[in-house]
């Protein structure tokens, strides 16, 4: 047992150790909707979710967790974002003699805003909109009775008004159960992919990038320097390190505990924790998101509710904002609101 805490508390230090910068590169990073948790059960639990994952919604937090997957599965979450953003998010889990696969997609979408301009003052007149979208094929496997390993491939989307950019990215993950109280450790590396960066050529004479400093009229228009260099920007890539456990369980009723670290490319490290308490088909989530400008504690239930043709899940979540309920003369529930539905068939 003492040989147990001392390798976790080992594998809870490497986020730490490979963190070289001390200060948090906010706003470097793009894509940031791959960071809005999917999943009300998850984020119910402070998104302390990696070593607890299973089933379908693992292709987001997990893609190990894709491997307890039993029957074929559907999983779609809603969330309510602030802004009158709003993102969706559906997978298909589909078990096979070989594993799992999982057929995933994403989109952050908002409503059409005003263009505004320096001729106008103001808006012009024209409308514009943005949005992000996702598409993944995953596959999960287990290697041993205690031991599940996972892989999910990604291509990535972002449209600006009338610009866009393509990428890809790669999940990683694992799940280790040590058959002690059902304790697992769970790792996973989300978003590991390349620089992204826009094309553009405004004055559409075929060439981007275009030197600043040559003084060459390539379209001859008259003008020079339209095209400039645009800077790549990379993803929001996160590793997460945790482990779960199971306080104690009856017939009735049972409570599991979720630590987890997070560590991604443009914030400091974050520390979440969760516990989630069932009663019969009832359940209530809560946790902690420690080292987290706008977030704290997080709020969740379930219900599992067997039917004739599937057994459904549903769980609703609320992430409140520090100070945004002030900002918002006192409204409330003026955070982002989650609604998920699994149905195991």
């Amino acid at each position: 047992m003492k040989r147990i805490i001392l390798v976790l508390l080992a594998l809870l230090l490497i986020p730490t150790l490979i963190q070289a910068d001390i200060f948090a590169k906010v706003g470097t990073a793009g894509l940031q909707f791959l960071k809005l948790g999917v999943d009300a059960r998850a984020i119910g639990m402070g998104e302390a979710y990696t070593p607890y994952t299973k089933g379908a919604s693992s292709t987001y937090w997990n893609v190990a967790g894709l491997a307890y997957t039993n029957g074929t599965e559907l999983f779609v979450n809603h969330t309510q974002y602030v802004a009158d953003i709003n993102h969706d998010y559906l997978t298909v889990a589909i078990p096979t003699s070989f594993g799992v696969f999982g057929i995933t997609g994403s989109i952050l979408y908002m409503d059409w805003m005003d263009v505004t301009t320096d001729d106008e003052f103001g808006p012009n007149g024209e409308q514009f909109t943005c949005s992000d979208m996702m598409a993944s094929l995953s596959y999960a496997s287990k290697l041993t009775d205690k031991f599940s390993v996972g892989l999910s491939f990604k291509y990535l989307r972002e449209n600006l008004d009338e610009y866009d950019v393509n990428g890809w990215s790669i999940d990683l993950g694992s799940l280790y159960n040590t058959g002690w109280r059902d304790l697992t450790i769970g790792m996973s590396l989300r978003d590991f992919g390349p620089e992204m960066k826009y094309t553009l050529d405004n004055d559409l004479d075929g060439l981007i990038d275009e030197d600043p400093f040559d003084l060459l009229d390539n379209d001859g228009d008259g003008l020079i320097d339209e095209d400039r260099e645009e800077l790549s920007f990379p993803l929001p890539m996160n590793f997460s390190l945790g482990i779960a456990m199971n306080i104690f369980e009856s017939k009735m009723q049972e409570l599991t505990a979720v630590f987890q670290v997070d560590n991604c490319v443009d914030r400091l490290e974050t520390y979440n924790a969760g516990l989630e308490y069932r009663i019969g088909t009832f359940y209530l989530r809560g946790g902690y998101q420690f080292q987290k400008d706008a977030q704290g504690a997080t709020f969740g239930l379930g219900w599992k509710l067997p039917t004739s043709f599937a057994i459904m899940e549903i769980d609703a979540a609320y992430t409140p904002y520090n100070g945004l309920e002030e900002k918002m003369d006192g409204k409330f529930l003026t955070g982002p609101k989650r609604l998920s539905l699994k149905m195991k068939f």
